[in-house]
C-alpha cells in the first residue's frame, strides 16, 4: 500500500490571513494552532514526509523558526501562487503523489486522512482523488491527493488567478482531462453545510477551542465521532461560529467555477 509510493503531505500556512491574521500560532491547549494540527496530521499512517509550505513573505519567518524549533520540515515559494507552492514543495522530494491539506483544519481526523488516501491507493484509475468535490464531511476535513504528474499539467496548463491561488480547481474543471474520484462519508451523511471545523474568523477560534478545551485532556489525537458526540451532548457548542456555516471561498467565484454549485456554499 502506501509502502510502494512515495507520498508528501504539504500543509499549507502563512501568517497573513485576510480574514484572521496569525491564526495559524493562535494557542490550543499550550501550542500554537499549527503544530497541534500537525500532531493530527502526523497521526495518519499514510500520509508520508509532511511538510509545511509557507510562503517568501518576511512575516512567515515566525512559521520557519516554529518548524526548526520542532524539527518540522518546511518549503518557502510564492505567495499568492499556492499552485506553484505546492508543485515546488513535491519537487523536492521526489514523490509520487502529494496531499494537499490547508492550515485551517486544525480538527482534521487522522483515520479521513488515511479513508482518502487509501481510496487513491486502491484506485490506480484515479488521478486525483478528494472528499470535497463534493465535500459531504464537516468543513475542515479537507483532504486532496492527486499524482505528481496531475499535479505537474495543471502547473502548466492552469492560467487564471483562482486555479493559481486555491490550487487544485483547473483539475476539478478538466474532468475530460483528468481522471477524477471523491469519498464521501457513507451513509447518506452530509454535514458540510452544517457543521464548521475551520478557521477563517475568530468564532471559529473560540469554537475549535472549545472543542481542544473539551476532549484534549481525555484523548490527545480525538476523533471526528468524539466531536460529534460533544456536539450532541452540548449543543449550543454549535452556536458560537454557526453565523458561518457554509460560508467558504467557492461563493466568491461561483461564476468562474464550472463544478461547483450555489447550493455548496453560502454568504455572510
Amino acid at each position: 500500500m502506501a509502502e510502494n509510493i512515495n507520498i508528501v503531505t504539504i500543509i499549507q500556512a502563512r501568517m497573513g490571513s485576510s480574514r484572521l491574521r496569525n491564526k495559524v500560532i493562535l494557542p490550543l491547549h499550550g501550542k500554537p494552532l499549527l503544530l497541534r494540527m500537525y500532531e493530527r496530521v502526523s497521526a495518519s499512517r499514510y500520509a508520508g514526509t509532511i511538510v509545511i509550505a509557507t510562503t517568501n513573505e518576511p512575516a512567515d519567518d515566525d512559521i520557519v523558526e516554529l518548524c526548526e524549533q520542532n524539527n518540522i520540515k518546511y518549503y518557502r515559494g510564492s505567495n499568492e501562487d499556492l499552485l506553484d507552492r505546492h508543485y515546488k514543495t513535491a519537487l523536492e522530494y521526489s514523490v509520487d503523489a502529494v496531499v494537499k491539506i490547508p492550515s485551517d483544519c486544525p480538527l482534521i481526523d487522522p483515520k479521513i486522512i488515511d479513508k482518502v488516501i487509501n481510496f487513491y491507493l486502491q484506485n490506480k484509475e484515479y488521478e486525483y482523488v478528494s472528499n470535497l468535490h463534493p465535500a459531504t464531511y464537516p468543513d475542515g476535513n479537507d483532504v486532496e491527493v492527486m499524482s505528481i504528474d496531475a499535479l505537474k499539467r495543471c502547473w502548466l496548463e492552469a492560467t487564471k488567478k483562482l486555479e493559481r491561488e486555491h490550487t487544485t480547481p483547473y483539475i476539478w474543471d478538466n474532468p475530460t482531462k483528468f481522471k477524477i474520484g471523491n469519498v464521501t462519508w457513507g451513509n447518506g451523511k452530509d454535514f458540510s453545510m452544517t457543521h464548521r471545523f475551520t478557521i477563517d474568523y475568530y468564532d471559529d477560534y473560540l469554537f475549535i477551542k472549545k472543542i481542544y478545551d473539551e476532549l484534549f485532556n481525555d484523548k490527545i489525537i480525538f476523533s471526528l465521532e468524539d466531536i460529534l458526540n460533544l456536539l450532541e451532548q452540548n449543543p449550543d457548542i454549535l452556536n458560537i461560529n454557526e453565523k458561518y456555516l457554509g460560508v467558504n471561498w467557492y461563493r466568491n467565484h461561483l461564476d468562474d467555477l464550472n463544478t461547483i454549485t450555489k447550493e455548496q456554499t453560502r454568504n455572510i
